[in-house]
């Protein structure tokens, strides 16, 4: 069996995607769907539920008094919120194992795909896109592929780093030569595997803008300047964090500038403490 025949068999060794997230993806991807259906699903679903209640009672969120139902938890913060939530749940077992092989210790892809999949959602509402979870869902998860890939990886890094340092590859190019599969490539075949929309697929697959044609998609592109953002902040840089590709075209693309970047920034790392709290809740 080759590498990448055992790496695709090992997408089934994931923990998968929970149901009701998938669900939960295909309304908010849906135009004319509306977002009370959203609620009407999580009712019932006890364990959607719980998890909600225990994170809408946790410090992140400051209650004054005890939330004890998810029409009470929408009404005091709102069902765009709580859909973020669910989302978020659902990557949380997958991503919260430590990386060895990129140098990520336990919880570290948790916090920085979490940091990430926020500052998607920061960037996409101030562009008004109407893909605003979708974008926050494919920046949570489009690591997912580092979590097969990280054993391989792990084996193959001296080879890995030899080219990044003797030859300028991005630790991606590297990862593709050596292995014969990077991780967005991975990620794409993951989101697929799990029913994901196209262009769920296409924005995790082309997260880095290795395809020039990716570079045109606003989504793709909010996608990997989070990305960008959280190496610039520090958060989950890992092995691979210094060996990136920056496409400066992005920013243009996006139409932002150095000042809303580093606005992005300074507001994130004023506020990460209590992104703690919430990456604890869940």
């Amino acid at each position: 069996m080759s590498a990448i025949q055992e790496l695709i068999k090992e997408i089934k060794n994931l923990s998968p995607i929970p149901q009701i997230a998938n669900q939960i993806m295909s309304i908010v991807e849906n135009p004319k769907a509306s977002l009370s259906d959203v609620a009407d699903i999580i009712v019932y679903d006890p364990m959607t539920t719980a998890n909600i209640l225990r994170t809408c009672n946790s410090a992140y969120f400051g209650m004054t008094r005890k939330v004890e139902s998810v029409h009470e938890a929408v009404t005091l913060i709102g069902l765009d919120q709580i859909v973020d939530l669910v989302l978020l749940k659902s990557g949380a077992e997958n991503l919260k194992k430590e990386q060895h092989g990129y140098g990520l210790d336990e919880g570290d892809l948790w916090r920085y795909s979490v940091a990430s999949a926020l500052i998607a959602k920061h960037l996409a509402e101030k562009k008004n896109l109407a893909t605003t979870h979708m974008v926050f869902t494919a920046a949570l998860l489009k690591d997912i592929g580092k979590v097969i890939l990280n054993r391989f990886v792990a084996d193959a890094f001296p080879k890995i780093q030899e080219l990044v340092q003797s030859e300028g590859y991005s630790f991606r190019e590297a990862e593709k030569k050596v292995i014969g599969v990077d991780h967005s490539e991975l990620g794409g075949l993951v989101a697929s595997n799990w029913k994901f929309s196209q262009k769920m697929v296409y924005i995790i697959q082309n997260h880095h803008l290795a395809d020039k044609q990716a570079r045109e998609d606003i989504e793709t592109c909010i996608v990997y300047l989070s990305d960008i953002i959280c190496m610039m902040m520090g958060i989950g840089g890992g092995a691979d964090g210094l060996a990136y590709r920056f496409h400066n075209e992005v920013v243009d693309k996006l139409g932002l500038n150095e000042r809303d970047i580093q606005e992005t920034i300074a507001n994130f790392g004023e506020n990460m403490a209590k992104v703690d709290e919430l990456i604890a809740s869940i």
